[in-house]
């Protein structure tokens, strides 16, 4: 069963998370799947942009702790939408938590709902918001990050929008998204390449200096005690002992 919905309105390819049981979690065959199907609009010329969405109530709840992806394939993923050689729009009308946000921060542009919710709850687990920096530390704010990161706590779509994380929210995504989607189907498809060329060489950078380090931090914090206890306490609905 597919795990990623496809679609395309003069363009514009759609690709939506459609994997509403687990709220879109990101496991490891949504992971492949979706990097397939990038590698799919990346080479084909009818497509002049990627809207990346979802189906159900959430975006994307982060790694699935059933059936995580290996940190080197997120990694891969995510350095794949970043390096792209068209847009990735990312359209969310949900709720965005841990690794979804590190999804939204590849993306060239985020649009979302003023409904949407967002949460970086890797600390909560017992784990660190690691592979996911590569994205988020380069193009959003570090104050903000730093509460947000170090408390896991819900903010709204007004302070994603003031912290980087969202280019622009509304109370119809849709609307806001037109004429984003309009711009780009006006665009040269060589001009959009070489424009994202230059907007995502310090994110790139980072990749090429980051990317091994954190991947083992990564690696090295879900195989601790403190995360598998995180982890189960989570799926067991329950506080886990570090809670004062």
């Amino acid at each position: 069963m597919s795990l990623v919905a496809r679609s395309r309105d003069r363009g514009v390819e759609t690709l939506a998370l459609d994997s509403p049981h687990n709220r879109n979690a990101l496991s490891a065959a949504l992971v492949t799947e979706l990097a397939a199907a990038l590698t799919d609009a990346g080479d084909d010329a009818g497509v002049r942009a990627v809207l990346l969405t979802h189906t159900g109530t959430a975006f994307s709840a982060g790694a699935d702790l059933r059936d995580p992806p290996d940190p080197d394939a997120l990694v891969a993923l995510l350095k794949q939408i970043v390096d792209l050689p068209k847009p990735v729009v990312a359209r969310v009308a949900g709720h965005v938590r841990a690794g979804g946000l590190g999804l939204l921060g590849a993306c060239d542009i985020a649009a979302a709902s003023t409904t949407s919710t967002f949460a970086f709850t890797e600390v909560r687990i017992g784990v660190a918001p690691a592979v996911i920096s590569l994205t988020l530390l380069p193009r959003s704010d570090p104050r903000a990050l730093a509460r947000h990161y170090l408390t896991g706590e819900r903010f709204d779509a007004a302070e994603a929008v003031r912290t980087g994380l969202v280019t622009a929210a509304g109370d119809d995504v849709d609307a806001v998204l037109a004429p984003v989607l309009d711009g780009v189907r006006r665009a040269s498809p060589q001009a959009l390449a070489e424009t994202k060329r230059l907007l995502t060489a310090r994110v790139l950078e980072n990749f090429d200096r980051d990317a091994a380090r954190l991947t083992a931090l990564s690696a090295r914090l879900f195989a601790s005690p403190q995360a598998r206890e995180g982890m189960t306490a989570f799926l067991e609905r329950r506080d886990p002992p570090w809670v004062v």
